[in-house]
């Protein structure tokens, strides 16, 4: 619910944020004249169509169409709501948050997030620490010098070392104030199996830091120089720590992803470590699980193409069908990374090199023949019955072929190698395909699309009159005289100026950044569009008085044919004096048109 101290707030954010400061941290931008432009990051174009105007507070691109203000804009960036576009900019200005009246138990919550947050943050520069600047971290550098992770990597990732002693860890936060309960709700130490006392859970490894998307420590990965085991040893499962809504590196790769219009899954810590500081920065890792449905639909906000790249053992390989099978029915665009000779990412580059890893990223499979490899390779189909395994395998990607050359090729290149008839594996995936699908569908974020939308004199003139009335709510007065706005000659345009109206009837400002968002997208868009627009070097006001005489002629004509229908459809009931009238209002309008075309 909006209050005056909420709305003092979100003013308060919006005037101090500068858009084109908070666009060219996301966008490359160039100016011309009053205008800033730059290739849109929310469709994929060459040739830029993206603009900012600083002084109107607001962007627009002419390609998508996606349109207004700082906080749309980092909504739809960040992939967040509107409210929360507010909060993360606020958190930037270091605006505080309107406190509102809460319960004994939510404050008690809150801080026992914000504790846990600060104990995880401290945890990682003291693992840090440890490898950086004291002698416990000798052994570890060296791992990380035959891993050929560099310092600045080191340095990126706040990558650390928890010393090989049992209560390093615990008694250093103790001395600090942290209580032992808040260090054992955290998972950085455990309690002793027998008698009393805790211990350090992670001891003898090198540190990974694990980030949710913004940038918040929340938990660690611990992996053993030797060969001891566990290999890998997560945090566990905490208030803040769920490892199968968490991503390894989704808080740094996240714009990448948006840019490149995909995302690179690999494994593990070390292989995605390993991608980014080989210049691939659109790159993430499960966390020690099954590739899971809520990970695909975190990646699905910034990306519509997923490329997995898992170990290629045969471990791996399995791993990678899992996660096909989990990602195949959200809709997601698939695509598989083969690393060659068995290796994993880290061991291959670390082998032939960053430039050769990222030439691999262009020779990624599609989903379809990644898996008809696959069962071609691990199917003994010289039998029946294992003709029949390897076709009921394959069946499920190509029930999904929307590309019909795809499909043809797939299908004769099986009838050739199964030897089966090609109608046979026709009529099969026509069965499969009518079969009722139990998976659970997601919505997908994919990248906007570029459309060509009709405009003409009188669109272009209702932007320009919606600009006035943004500068000079007066004007409004003087354009409902001349068009009502119930009968405005554009939906969207009217929608926006009854939107003015209603808010000036209310005694509320019209440029209210909350309110805005309640026009909806479509009309936000075209608001923003007539904001930023270049009205073509004319006068404003002068600009205005021609384009309402624009508006004026385009409904005084569709007054007029409303006006003549009704005289027609009177004249043929009998109804000859209320036709006569309908004709006489239909000549007194055509005469004001005739009028305005003498001018």
């Amino acid at each position: 619910m909006r209050s005056e101290a909420m709305d003092e707030f979100v003013e308060r954010v919006r005037s101090e944020s500068d858009i084109l400061s908070v666009v060219a941290s996301y966008v490359p931008l160039k100016r011309k004249g009053n205008r800033y432009w730059g290739c849109c990051p929310f469709h994929q174009e060459k040739t830029p169509s993206f603009s900012v105007v600083p002084d109107q507070g607001f962007f627009y691109c002419f390609g998508c169409h996606a349109g207004g203000n700082v906080f749309k804009f980092l909504s739809l960036i960040e992939n967040v709501s509107y409210f929360e576009a507010i909060k993360l900019q606020a958190e930037k200005l270091n605006i505080s948050l309107p406190q509102q009246e809460k319960t004994g138990q939510e404050l008690a919550k809150e801080q026992r997030i914000a504790d846990l947050r600060k104990i995880q943050e401290m945890a990682r520069d003291f693992f840090h620490s440890c490898l950086t600047r004291t002698r416990y971290g000798i052994p570890a550098k060296a791992y990380f010098a035959s891993r050929d992770i560099r310092e600045d990597t080191i340095a990126a990732f706040q990558l650390g070392f928890a010393p090989d002693a049992y209560e390093k860890l615990h008694d250093a936060f103790v001395r600090r104030g942290i209580s032992e309960s808040l260090l054992l709700e955290s998972g950085l130490v455990l309690k002793k199996q027998s008698g009393s006392g805790v211990y350090d859970r992670f001891r003898n490894r090198v540190m990974i830091p694990i980030a949710d998307e913004r940038g918040h420590v929340v938990g660690f990965g611990g992996r053993v120089l030797d060969e001891g085991l566990p290999k890998y040893l997560n945090s566990p499962e905490t208030v803040l720590f769920n490892k199968r809504r968490l991503l390894f590196g989704l808080d740094r790769a996240h714009q990448a992803i948006r840019q490149e219009g995909y995302a690179i899954v690999v494994e593990g810590y070390m292989d995605a470590i390993s991608v980014y500081a080989a210049g691939v920065q659109n790159v993430v890792a499960s966390l020690g699980t099954a590739f899971t449905l809520e990970q695909c639909r975190k990646l699905l906000r910034y990306a519509p193409e997923i490329y997995f790249c898992y170990d290629s053992d045969d471990a791996g390989q399995k791993a990678t069908l899992r996660a096909l099978g989990i990602v195949r029915e959200t809709g997601a665009q698939v695509k598989v990374l083969i690393v060659p000779d068995g290796k994993d990412p880290d061991e291959f580059i670390r082998k032939h090199g960053a430039a050769a890893f990222q030439a691999l990223t262009k020779t990624a499979l599609p989903l379809a023949e990644y898996q008809i490899q696959y069962v071609l390779q691990h199917t003994d189909y010289s039998t029946l019955e294992g003709k029949s395994s390897a076709l009921s395998q394959v069946l499920p990607v190509l029930k999904e072929s929307v590309n019909a050359v795809e499909l043809n090729a797939y299908v004769a290149r099986l009838t050739r190698t199964l030897g089966i008839d090609e109608g046979i594996i026709q009529s099969e995936i026509r069965r499969y395909s009518g079969q009722p699908q139990n998976a659970v569908q997601t919505q997908r974020a994919p990248l906007r699309q570029a459309v060509r939308q009709v405009d003409n004199a009188v669109c272009r003139a209702g932007r320009i009159v919606i600009r006035q009335v943004w500068q000079d709510v007066g004007a409004l007065a003087h354009l409902t005289a001349m068009v009502p706005l119930e009968q405005f000659p554009n939906r969207l345009q009217g929608m926006i100026l009854r939107f003015f109206a209603e808010r000036l009837q209310r005694s509320e400002a019209v440029q209210d950044a909350l309110a805005i968002n309640e026009l909806g997208e479509e009309a936000a868009a075209e608001l923003s569009r007539a904001l930023v627009e270049d009205p073509g070097g004319q006068d404003l006001m002068t600009a205005y008085e021609d384009c309402v005489r624009v508006l004026r002629r385009e409904y005084l004509k569709q007054l007029y044919d409303e006006h003549r229908l009704r005289a027609d459809a009177m004249e043929r009931e009998g109804q000859d004096t209320a036709a006569l009238q309908e004709l006489a209002e239909s000549q007194r309008i055509q005469k004001e048109i005739k009028e305005m075309d003498d001018l």
